[in-house]
């Protein structure tokens, strides 16, 4: 019999304050798991109506998947949370659009009426597991010219993307990583980042006094308001001689955890769960390696399509800033000024950071928060770019919508 697909909605997300990697930051003593476990339990707690045996699923992704982020990380993890034995679980990776894509993936099962409510998320961390580590790329790739090696490293392939968009000077994406600096302290200032934020109690050694204790993390630790375009000016640029870019106009090196709740919309409203964004479309596609900062152009251009919408349509826009080049090529692909008030109202991951598979999460609850403050938008869309030739794009529809202009 022909099955009626079901309306899926964001009812909730949550996520750790986000680390620096390495043995100076913040969870250089905290396990990764523990990590997930801290969102999970977080968002059970915003919402005591939802009985925890009803979570159908949960789905966390990691792009290194070794260690304390092996294991059938979904699986562990709702188990270290507290959930019933009855909560199956798995593990998911596309690199930077890990939680995107736990998000997708169990929406559609959702849709389909395989699940009522899921758990998805992500964690990366990055300083017990770098990027990379353990992984032994295939030689043909470079001996066969498949990819060029650039395509290896993240940072070469925004350089070449500043190839591609000779436009794109280093100025410029120094102009906007001072903005998303600016955006985000104020986002700070204004009290919009921290209702979403899951306090961390973490142990921290002093090796200097030969002392070990604990303290409570409730801020991103990347952070650096203030910034300047003449701190940024003389920052080294690490990917290529007198190249364009540096660890001022990137996102860095970071920890953290995600997690979202998902639901049908019917069950939603009968569990009394909040509906937050209601899921339109989404897309992912390939591109070549080597500008792997070029995919959010075309993932657009498909979740779109699918939707039957354009890009006058969206009325806000969260992109996630693995690099500030990858961003301004979006924008000016599409004809939107680098000052856009709709995109990034709250900064983003140049500011917080980047925890790989964790952030698409992030990027959906910063925009979920906007659809609230903006009833007079209707549409607003979460993209990014992924490792190795990707990019992936939701295209949301805000609940709240009351008519006006987008």
């Amino acid at each position: 019999m022909p099955r009626t697909i079901r309306d899926v909605v964001f009812v909730d997300g949550v996520r750790t304050p986000f680390g620096k990697a390495g043995p100076k930051g913040i969870y250089h003593e905290t396990r990764a798991d523990d990590l997930v476990v801290k969102a999970i339990r977080e968002l059970l707690r915003r919402n005591p109506d939802l009985d925890p045996a009803k979570i159908d699923e949960v789905a966390i992704a990691a792009t290194t998947q070794i260690g304390d982020q092996g294991l059938t990380l979904g699986r562990t993890a709702g188990i270290l949370a507290g959930l019933p034995q009855s909560v199956p679980g798995y593990s998911i990776d596309r690199m930077c659009a890990g939680a995107l894509t736990a998000v997708t993936a169990t929406a559609g099962s959702i849709a389909f009426g395989a699940y009522d409510v899921v758990v998805a998320g992500g964690v990366e961390h990055m300083g017990r597991h770098p990027m990379g580590e353990g992984v032994d790329p295939n030689p043909r790739f470079v001996s066969e010219k498949l990819v060029d090696e650039s395509a290896l490293f993240m940072g070469m392939t925004a350089e070449n993307l500043h190839d591609r968009y000779p436009s794109i000077t280093k100025q410029r994406a120094d102009e906007y990583a001072v903005r998303s600096q600016e955006k985000a302290a104020k986002a700070y200032a204004d009290g919009k980042i921290q209702q979403d934020l899951v306090p961390v109690s973490v142990r921290r050694t002093n090796a200097e006094a030969g002392e070990t204790g604990w303290g409570l993390v409730t801020a991103d630790e990347p952070m650096r308001p203030g910034t300047t375009m003449e701190s940024l000016a003389g920052l080294k640029t690490p990917f290529r001689a007198h190249g364009r870019v540096t660890a001022g106009n990137a996102a860095g090196l970071n920890d953290g955890a995600t997690a979202s709740l998902l639901a049908a919309e019917d069950v939603a409203r009968e569990m009394g769960l909040p509906v937050r964004m209601r899921l339109v479309s989404y897309a992912y596609v390939g591109v070549e390696p080597e500008v792997m900062g070029y995919g959010p152009i075309p993932a657009t251009e498909k979740a779109l399509a699918k939707a039957g919408l354009s890009i006058s349509d969206i009325g806000l826009f969260e992109i996630n800033e693995a690099f500030a080049v990858q961003v301004l090529a979006f924008l000016e692909h599409y004809g939107i000024a680098d000052d856009d008030a709709r995109v990034n109202q709250y900064g983003g991951a140049i500011a917080y950071g980047h925890p790989l598979a964790s952030s698409g999460v992030r990027l959906m609850t910063q925009l979920a928060r906007q659809f609230e403050e903006h009833p007079e938008v209707r549409y607003g869309l979460t993209t990014m770019c992924v490792g190795f030739g990707m990019g992936a794009t939701v295209v949301w529809e805000n609940p709240n919508f009351d008519g006006g202009n987008k």
